[in-house]
């Protein structure tokens, strides 16, 4: 065990989770490359979890994240703050709910958390629907919001929540229909437990599941949903942490999968906005935001040094298209992983859009997820010099490629080269 590693484990929760056998230092990047403590370099396919989003040290993000510190670092939201006002401007334009208002958070886990105590605020009810499958974050209200076991550590809620189907495409007891009979089917179970409910004040819902191994439904599934939640007044919360910016190459926010709903209520989004810098917010009609009655404030939520950042970066990707390359190069990215796959009899699915795919492996000749070759394939990628990540419904045995949008071709061929000769590599 090296010697950061041992200190790490001396002072930081067990449940802190690291990945590989020997943990990997990275001490610095340039585009969608790092380097690790002994000189290394890897191709990263993860981007810090999807947050690296443009590309490492990028030089527009770090001219303005330095230029001002060097002006003021911090002054809270009791205070004016230009970057705060014209990020959020930008964002409320670009969300598509109609009287937008913006407020920032910290994290993604705080957004949904913020989310989620407008819509019970708004509704006067603590009742909420969530997706099987799900993730949300990390709080307390966000834990109980999760529909994933295994990122769930505690059956304590200060919510009712109420899972429904429709995350899974090609698992569950829907997986053998049709995409529209799939909707029907998920609808008619909405609808059913709808009626044996009270008030409910919202349905979370990540367009496409992160944590749970980059699944999502057909498109439209959505707008299905959302004809019977206005039916009965319940609000749509769209978790966009890992969808939005552009990622899925198609569309700018994963709502607009399904478009015909149009815009959610309340949108969350965190990670890609700030390159790595700690940016989240919601985004939610002028009504429901400022039904808040009480006093509140952030303290570090929009801070000026995150807000110049947040600009910065979404400036470059809407400048350089990095939605149109991650449409691009994510379908060159994810036709040439179903190929090099194809004779892999641990692969089961290879799913995605954009540049947010997963790779979904089973023991072989089985449907039965296999977590242990996941952690294997994930050991032998970085000892070929590619940096991945994982998830998957409550068992872990997805791989999940999500690099920066602003990959290059080559980079996508190489990646997917150092990807088939790892999982070739493999022997359980």
């Amino acid at each position: 065990m090296n010697d950061l590693h041992a200190r790490h484990r001396a002072v930081l929760p067990d449940w802190l989770t690291l990945y590989y056998d020997d943990p990997v230092e990275i001490t610095h990047g340039e585009g969608r490359y790092v380097w690790d403590a002994h000189g290394r370099r890897y191709l990263d396919f993860f981007g810090g979890i999807l947050t690296t989003m443009t590309a490492h040290a990028l030089p527009e993000v770090t001219k303005a994240v330095t230029e001002q510190a060097g002006r003021i670092l911090h002054t809270s939201t009791l205070y004016l703050n230009r970057p705060m006002v014209e990020l959020a401007e930008r964002v409320a334009s670009l969300s598509g709910i109609p009287d937008a208002r913006v407020f920032f958070t910290t994290s993604g886990t705080e957004a949904n958390d913020t989310a989620l105590l407008l819509a019970t605020a708004h509704r006067r009810s603590g009742q909420i629907l969530a997706m099987r499958n799900s993730y949300h974050g990390r709080s307390f209200s966000a834990v109980s919001v999760t529909g994933n076991r295994a990122w769930s550590p505690t059956g304590l809620s200060p919510l009712q929540t109420l899972y429904v189907h429709g995350g899974v495409r090609t698992r569950g007891p829907y997986a053998h229909l049709s995409d529209a009979r799939f909707i029907d089917a998920c609808v008619a179970d909405l609808e059913d437990l709808l009626g044996h409910t009270g008030d409910v004040a919202a349905l979370i819902a990540e367009p496409v599941q992160g944590v749970g191994g980059f699944t999502s439904p057909p498109d439209g599934l959505f707008a299905a949903f959302r004809e019977v939640l206005d039916r009965h007044g319940v609000l749509w919360i769209s978790d966009e942490v890992q969808t939005g910016w552009g990622r899925t190459g198609d569309h700018f926010w994963g709502w607009q999968a399904h478009a015909a709903a149009g815009p959610p209520d309340l949108l969350t989004f965190a990670k890609g906005i700030g390159n790595g810098m700690s940016v989240g917010g919601v985004v939610a009609r002028a009504g429901i935001m400022n039904c808040l009655t009480a006093n509140s404030i952030s303290t570090f939520g929009g801070s000026p040094v995150t807000m110049a950042a947040g600009l910065a970066n979404l400036s470059y990707l809407l400048e350089h298209d990095l939605q149109g390359n991650a449409r691009r190069v994510g379908g060159l990215l994810l036709a040439r992983l179903r190929a090099v796959t194809a004779g892999v009899p641990r692969v089961r699915e290879v799913r995605g859009r954009g540049l947010m795919i997963g790779i979904e492996l089973v023991r072989p000749g089985t449907d039965e997820a296999d977590p242990r070759a996941a952690a294997a394939v994930l050991e032998a990628a970085r000892e070929q010099g590619l940096l991945i990540g994982k998830g998957g419904g409550h068992d872990t045995s997805v791989l999940r490629v999500a690099p920066p949008l602003s990959l290059t071709v080559a980079e996508a061929e190489e990646g997917a080269a150092a990807l088939e000769r790892a999982l070739r590599s493999i022997d359980l």
